[in-house]
């Protein structure tokens, strides 16, 4: 019964992966025409934020592991996909709170899923646990900060956002500990459900990882520093006659 479960799962799970890996391809692609439309681009602008949006973590994790060419350029689907949400968010102004709660949900489940993926292809390539997790997070988050660095912005992990990356570690980590357990089709399905729940409950608690904190040091300035006094205007100094 159990090997049947298993064996269903591992033919079910691979398309639900694809579907929403090209459902992440499309929402990051609408977010980048959602950028490029608040900083009045022009069509070319929409296309190129929404293919670096949707593409560059993939791409880039491909080009890492200098495995061939990557996968969205040998896909048609991708680009594709991603110049569809260009077109989409060129055509409608997007936004509001039904916006945000469908983006929110999407994409949290999809941080999961490339996550997943980008560490999954990292083990393949034999790599160990450390430049697996880094492979996940760069292929979660790798296209948003592309993206935030050409429109000449800090990249939003790097403060104000909440735990997007460090879900993408946790759903990394989740897929290396099922493949070592053998599981690595469970592993990833058990990754996009861990990826998406920690992101959204962190948005929804606002939580966020600390910042470095302000330390005030000790005034280690001499006393005639301090009493405003130069070296010198006191007399002689000691022991000089």
């Amino acid at each position: 019964m159990a090997a049947d479960v298993t064996e269903q799962l591992n033919t079910v799970l691979p398309d639900v992966f694809r579907a929403l890996d090209l459902t992440g391809v499309f929402l990051n692609g609408v977010l980048g025409g959602t950028i490029a439309r608040q900083r009045r681009f022009d069509l070319a602008g929409f296309v190129i934020l929404a293919i670096v949006s949707a593409l560059g973590g993939g791409m880039l994790r491909d080009t890492l592991l200098q495995a061939g060419t990557p996968v969205a350029l040998t896909d048609p689907y991708y680009l594709g996909t991603a110049m569809s949400g260009a077109l989409v968010a060129f055509v409608i102004p997007l936004g509001g709170r039904w916006w945000s709660r469908t983006f929110l949900v999407g994409d949290a489940l999809v941080l999961g899923c490339w996550a997943a993926t980008g560490s999954t292809k990292a083990l393949a390539a034999g790599l160990g646990v450390l430049p697996a997790v880094m492979l996940g997070v760069i292929t979660a988050v790798g296209g948003g900060m592309i993206r935030d660095v050409v429109v000449g912005q800090p990249p939003v992990i790097f403060g104000g956002n909440t735990l997007y990356a460090t879900s993408a570690v946790l759903a990394s980590l989740v897929v290396i500990g099922m493949n070592g357990l053998g599981e690595q089709t469970l592993g990833m399905g058990l990754a996009i459900v861990v990826g998406a729940g920690l992101s959204i409950l962190a948005h929804w608690r606002q939580w966020s990882l600390p910042y470095a904190p302000t330390v005030q040091l000790p005034n280690l300035r001499p006393r005639w520093r301090r009493e405003g006094s130069a070296p010198g205007e006191d007399g002689p100094a000691p022991g000089r006659d």
